[in-house]
């Protein structure tokens, strides 16, 4: 079912086409960048074929970008009709600048299964070029119609040869994620494998387009170049998203309070600067909480401020006064580990965190910027490295 949302978010998107078999269909405003090009790099070469034709050269191009487009969204609602087999909702179809994509909700995937609807969008365009193909004898040579019917049997081979490399984002890189998913039993080191073979597909296309021309002794042609560098760049940025994201979720079991927690220890809230620098002495390094007068987490001294309390005025001058508020509940027990502790995290406002063990006693004090780091491997901003 369709939440609120859904219609402000796919008007965003770009141009709804209505369903098809109950999945939204989404044509994205990216889509007419790539169907101009597709104009202006094909209309001048559908002219010199048809010398008569004048400006309908251009409708053709357009044509040809139409039928693009058709294949991508047969290809989708492949995925989308295969993956429904296996009860996986669909949210929609998104054509786009890149071609298209089927966006799923939350599912419960095996090796197996994700090879099946991921290969299910390059084999209906196999069908539908080999049901072009049969169509083509039925329209004269050198007209219009075989000219279409040529180009919706190469639009669909292109979209189907494309999808099948083996490497992500393409479907082909399914076969890289399932095989070493069935050889390791973690999909995300699949994952990652097949985002490595995703960018080696793209040093290959860059090899073949540059480097064999310049070998041969010619030059390489201009549009070719151009598409190969868009092809490039959408094969890179997908196969790094994919590495990413899959790093992020092998880190996750790794990633526990208790492991990531500064040191802290608690003192109730009307305690003395006095006695409290006496604690800072003998606890080097460690944060300390202040709690209330149930015993939980309220705030958290400043060690700057605490220092520059005058010492004429520590043993008169309360800790409250040196101290940051923590958010209500900003508290979590120090078992929390990798999913459980980010979805933890997210629900709570502020960015720091009491730490505290079975017994509610506080242990430690979690820092936003530390669980990120964990995560994503790199320095959070701001924070030394």
């Amino acid at each position: 079912m369709t939440s609120p949302e859904a219609p402000g978010l796919q008007r965003r998107e770009g141009i709804s086409l209505g369903r098809l078999w109950g999945i939204p269909i989404v044509l994205a405003w990216s889509w007419f960048v790539i169907a101009l090009f597709v104009v202006v790099v094909f209309g001048p070469q559908v002219a010199r074929a048809f010398p008569g034709i004048g400006a309908g050269a251009y409708g053709m191009a357009l044509g040809y970008a139409l039928l693009l487009a058709a294949s991508v969204l047969v290809h989708e609602l492949a995925h989308a009709l295969s993956a429904r087999v296996f009860g996986w909702p669909t949210a929609r179809i998104v054509l786009n600048l890149w071609g298209g994509h089927t966006q799923f909700e939350n599912f419960n995937a095996s090796p197996g299964r994700s090879l099946i609807v991921a290969l299910a969008g390059p084999a209906a365009n196999f069908l539908l070029a080999l049901a072009g193909w049969w169509a083509v004898p039925l329209f004269e040579p050198q007209s219009v119609g075989r000219l279409l019917a040529d180009i919706f049997v190469w639009a669909n081979l292109l979209v189907a040869v494309f999808n099948v490399l083996p490497g992500l984002p393409l479907d082909g890189g399914r076969i890289v994620e399932s095989a070493v998913w069935k050889a390791t039993g973690n999909q995300d080191k699949g994952t990652v494998a097949a985002g490595w073979a995703g960018r080696v597909i793209v040093i290959l296309l860059v090899v073949a387009v540059l480097g064999l021309p310049l070998l041969a002794g010619g030059t390489p042609d201009l549009t070719v170049v151009i598409i190969a560098a868009v092809m490039g760049a959408f094969l890179w940025m997908g196969a790094t998203a994919a590495i990413n994201n899959a790093q992020m979720r092998l880190r996750l079991p790794a990633i526990s309070a208790g492991r990531l927690k500064q040191p802290a220890f608690s003192i109730p809230a009307g305690t003395t600067v006095l006695t409290v620098r006496k604690l800072v002495r003998d606890n080097p390094g460690a944060a300390i909480v202040l709690t209330g007068a149930g015993g939980q987490p309220e705030a958290v001294v400043d060690t700057g401020a605490l220092l520059s309390v005058p010492d004429d005025a520590a043993e008169t001058t309360l800790i409250n006064a040196v101290a940051r508020a923590l958010s209500p509940g900003a508290y979590v027990p120090e078992a929390a580990v990798g999913q459980e502790l980010v979805q933890f995290l997210a629900k709570l406002p502020g960015s720091e965190y009491a730490v505290i063990d079975r017994m509610g006693r506080v242990t430690g004090l979690l820092h936003q910027s530390t669980v990120v780091s964990a995560i994503t491997g790199k320095p959070y901003p701001g924070q030394n490295s």
